[in-house]
């Protein structure tokens, strides 16, 4: 990722835009045919010339003009022929944000195997949903995986919408108008390097597409984030249901021999949040003056690469994450006992509604009974037994049918279905 968004790279798309557009051009007789050849054989450019050639003359593409100009000679003339800087520019980035969609892609599906590897690794592990951060009702561990599969195929489908919109050039001239140009120039270009071409334009493609494309990484961003995050609270010592690989070299605090932190998952959000707050400068992009203005450039210059590489690396480092994550069952289990079976309080309302009472007042007797348990850390099951107006609803019987937990976990293979087949 990070090469693609080098200078360089840019330098050589941009020019695979400038020698595509001489073919068609010499295909339609503006240039003649042995140009071409000199042209293909000789253009090129030394990056170094180009900055020293843009420190005179103060704009980048004249400046990537000339350099390449300086080694072609005198049918440099050919190159650029109607186009404006943008035509070039736009049109080369498209190239690059396609292909750095393409390594997205391919990052969240790594992510994809593992979370799939790990939903059906701890399927069948009961463990405590949380509310409020408080204990609800029991569900699985791998239940966890599973909805982060789903949330990332969702992701993936996003990808694929925006680069419809985004993988898109435009050859058209200063303000769009092919005022020096044939239209089969941009359509020629654009197909011969995989992408759509605009519609309508003026000189610039415009930039609700990058703004789309910065607001796709941020949604991915935020997925990635909502599971570091969920990560690190399970990693905490009061919970201690999971934990991030730890070296044996490796040190938690300069103070603390021993602590062991949650670090990828607090880099990975943190990092989620620049790609998050760059989505604000795309969107800010949008509105131009007329049919161009250069405020955009600057922004773009920081915001897309920085976005998309970032957005690469959180993916891969979520991905070893995940991997190599330890998980302790024991501590699990305690979790999920830990309130004495106050999980149990909605179905046993329901098991009494169902016996013909009101709602109103089994919520009530289910509430004084789930409270007392709590307080007096007694098992709520032995506090119903004990109750004689519950017992006179339900039998023991009952009672043992309704503190089952796996009452809780009849429909797991259900959704596990639903997502993976």
């Amino acid at each position: 990722m990070k090469n693609i968004w080098s200078e360089e790279y840019k330098l050589k798309k941009m020019l695979d835009v400038e020698i595509l557009a001489c073919e068609i051009q010499t295909e339609k007789g503006r240039i003649p045919k042995e140009s071409l050849e000199n042209i293909k054989r000789k253009a090129k450019f030394d990056i170094v010339r180009v900055k020293e050639i843009e420190n005179d003359v103060k704009h980048d593409v004249i400046a990537f003009l000339t350099a390449v100009a300086e080694n072609v000679g005198e049918d440099s003339r050919f190159i650029h022929m109607g186009l404006t800087s943008s035509d070039v520019l736009d049109t080369a980035l498209a190239v690059i944000l396609k292909e750095s969609i393409e390594i997205i892609r391919e990052d969240i599906k790594e992510l994809l195997l593992v979370l799939k590897e790990k939903a059906y690794l701890y399927k069948n592990i009961p463990c405590i949903g949380r509310t409020h951060g408080i204990h609800a009702e029991p569900m699985t561990l791998g239940l966890k995986f599973t909805l982060w599969y789903s949330d990332m195929q969702r992701n993936l489908e996003r990808l694929d919408e925006i680069e419809k919109r985004v993988a898109v050039g435009k050859i058209s001239g200063a303000v769009g108008t092919f005022s020096n140009l044939d239209p089969c120039v941009e359509e020629y270009v654009c197909k011969k390097l995989g992408l759509n071409f605009a519609k309508i334009s003026t000189q610039v493609i415009q930039r609700d597409r990058h703004a789309e494309y910065l607001s796709c990484f941020a949604l991915v961003a935020g997925v990635v984030e909502k599971i570091a995050v969920e990560l690190r609270n399970l990693q905490r010592t009061d919970i201690h249901e999971v934990e991030e690989s730890f070296s044996s070299n490796q040190k938690g605090s300069s103070a603390m021999p021993h602590k062991k932190n949650p670090i990828s998952g607090e880099n990975i959000t943190g990092l989620s949040r620049v790609i998050r707050n760059n989505s604000i400068s795309g969107l800010e992009d949008i509105a131009l003056w007329h049919e161009r203005d250069i405020s955009h450039s600057s922004v773009e210059r920081i915001v897309l690469p920085d976005s998309s590489i970032l957005l690469d690396y959180i993916l891969v480092r979520l991905t070893k994450l995940i991997k190599n994550l330890k998980i302790f069952p024991e501590n699990i289990k305690n979790n999920l006992y830990k309130t004495h079976g106050l999980f149990f309080s909605q179905r046993l309302m329901i098991s009494l509604v169902e016996k013909g009472i009101t709602r109103e007042k089994a919520y009530k007797l289910v509430q004084t009974l789930s409270m007392t348990s709590w307080d007096k850390k007694i098992p709520l099951k032995n506090l119903v037994l004990e109750n004689n107006e519950i017992m006179a609803l339900i039998n023991e019987e009952k009672v043992n049918e309704i503190f089952n937990i796996e009452y809780f976990l009849r429909n797991i293979d259900n959704i596990y279905n639903r997502v993976f087949l």
